[in-house]
């Protein structure tokens, strides 16, 4: 089997270095060459025909995001972006995001001290998956944020949940359905693979084009109606009761299916603790996180939907579920709203 074929672009020689050395540790991937900046970057997209490319977020005198949007309009390829943990980094991620890029990893705050070698797993991971990607096209960049709607009655019940899980290519498929959404929509919450610190911004900026309210979830906080619930992204985000209310659980501990946030810990939580009145979603994502959580759902009485292998960057968790029979319908992303809401108002009508 063919190795997957790497470019570097980092302004650090020494982040160049690291990064190489990790991902040729991997039998499957070869780093065919670096480069320090866009420009010398162009030239080796040509000659080497790399599979997929790391690309830093923040490089002076240059903009990652300009060669970015001009890499997927004139040689559409995987990228994961390389950013550091800030508030900086992980606007321009998401902006990246937006503009085609596939995934984000994050450099540890210790890289010069050589920390990045404990991220290896995640690092080898995201490259692989990058290169299993289907490739989406940019969003319009003139896209506008969304009217917020008066709430009716509709949904009022904080029973009716919501329980949606994804990983990579899921950033963008979670704003098609959350935008999607009605103002008094039934309550949210979302486990997704993401970095920490890029979770509050995601939900900002989710907030900002959506009817419906999102934010980055705390713990013990009551689940309302009208509103979405995003895991932190170095905390696990469970489900529970308080007397009739739902509440939020936000926790830290151990990796849960390789993962925290963990979407099978949220689905499981939710199967425990709202049994039929529940609907969980299953999105792109490598591997198998959610599979588990969704079938305990399905199991409990819940409604339980797939991503289908058209419309998913990777056919990974929404596969895994399928095959264990966790998933009742599986439909493309553009229909995974209107299915969402048209299932609850059925369980309302129960």
């Amino acid at each position: 089997m063919a190795r997957i074929r790497v470019l570097i672009v980092d302004d650090s020689a020494l982040m160049r270095q690291m990064l190489s050395s990790i991902l040729t540790s991997d039998p499957g991937i070869e780093v065919v060459g670096t480069a320090p900046d866009p420009l010398v970057a162009r030239d080796k997209i040509k000659t080497l025909n790399p599979d997929v490319m790391t690309l830093d977020v923040e490089m002076p005198g240059m903009d990652g995001l300009a060669f970015l949007e001009r890499v997927m309009a004139l040689r559409p390829m995987p990228v994961v972006m390389v950013s550091s943990l800030t508030g900086q980094g992980a606007a321009v991620s998401l902006r990246a995001l937006e503009l085609g890029a596939v995934d984000v990893f994050c450099k540890p705050a210790d890289a010069a001290a050589g920390g990045l070698t404990a991220y290896r797993t995640e690092l080898i991971e995201k490259i692989k998956a990058a290169a299993m990607a289907r490739l989406r096209p940019p969003r319009d960049p003139a896209a506008r944020s969304i009217t917020r709607l008066s709430v009716t009655q509709i949904y009022r019940s904080s029973d009716r949940l919501v329980a949606i899980g994804s990983s990579t290519g899921g950033v963008e498929a979670l704003r098609d359905i959350i935008v999607a959404l009605p103002a008094d929509a039934p309550p949210v919450v979302i486990a997704q693979h993401i970095p920490p610190r890029f979770s509050a911004s995601f939900a900002e900026r989710l907030n900002g084009l959506s009817a419906v309210r999102v934010k980055e979830a705390v713990d013990a906080e009551r689940i309302l109606a009208g509103h979405v619930y995003i895991a932190p992204g170095d905390r696990h985000l469970r489900v529970r009761r308080s007397g009739a209310a739902l509440v939020t659980h936000v926790q830290d501990g151990p990796l849960v299916s390789g993962h925290k946030p963990s979407v099978d810990a949220l689905f499981h939580s939710v199967a425990q603790t709202c049994a039929g009145k529940a609907v969980g979603v299953i999105l792109t994502g490598m591997g198998r996180d959610g599979a588990d959580g969704l079938l305990a759902m399905r199991e409990a009485g819940a409604d339980t939907l797939g991503e289908d292998e058209s419309s998913c960057v990777v056919y990974g968790m929404p596969k895994a579920a399928h095959e264990i029979g966790a998933v009742q319908r599986q439909l493309p992303l553009s229909r995974i709203a209107d299915e969402i809401l048209r299932l609850c108002r059925a369980q309302g009508d129960d």
